[in-house]
């Protein structure tokens, strides 16, 4: 007898099947000598209406007072659907009961609970109808990233988590040690780090960027897609403490590659995910964001508009709108700024570059203007900047003088110079925190809702 998935039992393909379907139930609806259960095991957005009848040896002891959350196996034969909501259902010859749920005290009853009172049972929660289909959406982007970076001649590599660089500048890392906190060694007052594990300081990685290029400057073409920590104290709907991000690098790219290479990215993404998680999103579209899709299915179809910095700030200052945070240039563009850009100017997603230099970190590569960097970001509705990237710097003279402009020591990031030093290449490369692709994607308003187990400040549940 076949064990089969409820989405594929859901099809009127398996009509006439003998088969063996196996999860949880969402709700038991009992008639005269029979019950309706609505079974869910995650592999589709719908339940499986299962036909259990009385005559069943189990069925007064246990099948007529199952309740929310038990879980089950169910063998029977699958059969056309009576109503109209469904094409197929299962009628039972047998269930096998194996953990029942108290409907006391299980806390996905029928009430609808909002997304902050489930984040209290992050344990539970991939049960519920939104983030199961979270799950399968993230799943299948997951899938996506690997098949359009294989499918275009790059090799995966996996970065360090643990590493000595910062490559943000930023210092908002976690600290790696193995130092006894109650009583570290001290020289003159400090932290002797040598006497640490590593003989330096360490921690948790911000981005696989930098090592990226390593192999990039070998290799060709690679990409990252691994965790990455920030220790911001930010208590947002948009940052996270740890996240996912994907990184590619690309050897003899230039700005205008990697502009190219992310707009076939984020459309092949979508548009996976629009063609294989139909049924999610269309909850998506009904339950979480109206028009969604309509919004995905644009950023499909419609080119990206490719807009210098200097020419953005110029739109913005003559819009004749009133911006919380005045325009000028030099400035970081802010939310409002960016969807103002693609949802009333040109209502297109935008890939502005050529940044101020003093915005951006060193390894960007400088223009010769003296002013600006061959920087970029995507720019998508509702959302604002969704991919960030640049041509690196491949000029070890200039690289060196913008470490220094920046206070960093080129001594500590001497393996990077060497790439310059020996065969150096124009590269390029961007990150997409992989939360934000699936929070845009299912219109989720908060990325603590898309991810696992979400890390916050003060939170770490388990």
């Amino acid at each position: 007898m076949a064990i089969m998935s409820v989405a594929a039992a859901r099809r009127a393909e398996a009509i006439g099947r003998t088969v063996t379907v196996r999860g949880w139930v969402r709700t038991r609806r009992d008639a005269k000598g029979f019950s309706f259960l609505e079974l869910n095991d995650g592999s589709s957005q719908g339940n499986l209406q299962v036909i259990a009848d009385q005559s069943l040896s189990n069925y007064a002891d246990e099948i007529a007072s199952l309740a929310t959350g038990s879980s089950i196996s169910v063998e029977g034969e699958v059969v056309a659907s009576g109503g109209g909501k469904q094409p197929t259902e299962l009628k039972a010859t047998r269930v096998v009961v194996y953990g029942g749920a108290d409907p006391e005290t299980y806390p996905l009853q029928k009430k609808r609970h909002t997304y902050e009172k489930l984040r209290e049972w992050a344990h539970l929660r991939p049960r519920t109808n939104t983030f199961g289909g979270v799950m399968r959406v993230r799943n299948r982007l997951a899938r996506s990233i690997h098949d359009f970076f294989q499918e275009d001649g790059f090799l995966y590599v996996n970065t360090p988590i643990i590493t000595s660089s910062d490559c943000e500048g930023a210092g908002a890392m976690f600290r790696v040690t193995t130092l006894d906190l109650d009583k570290p060694p001290r020289v003159e007052g400090k932290i002797d780090a040598s006497r640490d594990f590593f003989g330096k300081p360490t921690f948790l990685t911000v981005s696989g960027q930098l090592e990226a290029e390593i192999f990039a400057c070998s290799l060709g073409k690679v990409y990252t897609f691994g965790p990455t920590f920030r220790a911001e104290n930010s208590n947002t709907s948009r940052h996270l403490a740890e996240f996912w991000m994907i990184e590619p690098e690309m050897a003899f790219y230039d700005l205008n590659d990697n502009m190219e290479l992310a707009e076939r990215f984020l459309k092949r993404l979508i548009g996976d995910a629009l063609r294989d998680c139909a049924e999610d999103m269309q909850f998506f579209d009904q339950w979480v964001e109206k028009g969604q899709i309509e919004l995905l299915q644009g950023i499909v179809d419609k080119p990206f508009i490719r807009l210098p910095y200097t020419e953005a700030i110029g739109i913005l200052e003559s819009c004749g709108r009133t911006f919380e945070y005045p325009v000028s240039w030099g400035m970081d563009l802010q939310s409002e700024h960016e969807r103002y850009l693609t949802e009333t100017h040109f209502q297109a997603p935008v890939i502005l570059h050529d940044y101020p230099r003093s915005l951006k970190p060193f390894y960007m590569y400088c223009n010769d203007d003296g002013r600006t960097v061959r920087a970029m970001d995507v720019l998508v509705p509702k959302v604002g900047e969704i991919i960030g990237g640049s041509q690196r710097e491949d000029r070890l003279d200039v690289l060196e003088a913008r470490m220094k402009e920046q206070g960093l020591e080129p001594a500590d990031y001497w393996w990077y110079l060497d790439l310059r030093r020996y065969g150096s290449v124009p590269h390029a490369g961007f990150g997409l925190g992989f939360e934000r692709i699936v929070q845009f994607v299912t219109g989720m308003g908060n990325i603590r809702d898309v991810i696992p187990c979400p890390r916050t400040p003060g939170s770490a549940e388990f």
